[in-house]
């Protein structure tokens, strides 16, 4: 699994490397190619694809995000072959990208809740999580995060969104998730 974080982590990094983000908090509609999947970004995203491994297969990771003023934003998205065990896949990537932020764990009650929207799967891992990390230069950071999943015919599409920064707003948040829709 840190392997496949390693991946979606060098893909928003190559993402954002290439943004040239318009003024900060300039929300706009995006739509992830080949799905119904919508999301709202506060700044003009650049997107990538690139193939990581997911629970030992590979799948195709889409990933649009941008700069934000400090703050990295992103929204990453799946599609699991049929028959996957979803939860079980969505619990790893939330280890994963967890263990590469080194958030410190037990996590505490309240910084974690269920993350149920319409529209999407009421599994167990489909959580929000609020934390303070390390970024890789050791600098503290802190992150809120949802993951989720959505049915897509005979499959199932896993649903990741991300804020990075020194302190959150939590409109920002809050404005992101919210706007996650299949």
């Amino acid at each position: 699994m840190r392997t496949h974080y390693t991946a979606i982590m060098a893909s928003l990094t190559f993402a954002l490397t290439l943004s040239a983000c318009s003024p900060s908090q300039n929300w706009r509609e995006v739509t992830l190619e080949g799905t119904s999947l919508k999301a709202q970004l506060p700044c003009k995203p650049d997107r990538t694809t690139r193939a990581v491994p997911l629970g030992g297969v590979p799948v195709d990771l889409q990933v649009v995000g941008c700069e934000s003023g400090s703050a990295i934003v992103a929204v990453m998205t799946a599609s699991l072959q049929a028959g996957a065990d979803a939860n079980a896949l969505l619990a790893g990537w939330q280890k994963a990208t967890l263990d590469n932020a080194r958030v410190p764990r037990p996590l505490a009650a309240e910084q974690q809740q269920n993350w149920h929207r319409p529209g999407h799967l009421p599994l167990a891992a489909s959580q929000r999580i609020q934390a303070k990390g390390l970024r890789p230069d050791g600098e503290a950071v802190m992150m809120d995060a949802v993951w989720g999943a959505v049915a897509e015919g005979d499959h199932v599409r896993l649903v990741h969104a991300v804020v990075y920064d020194r302190q959150i707003p939590p409109e920002m948040a809050n404005t992101l998730f919210e706007g996650l829709k299949p």
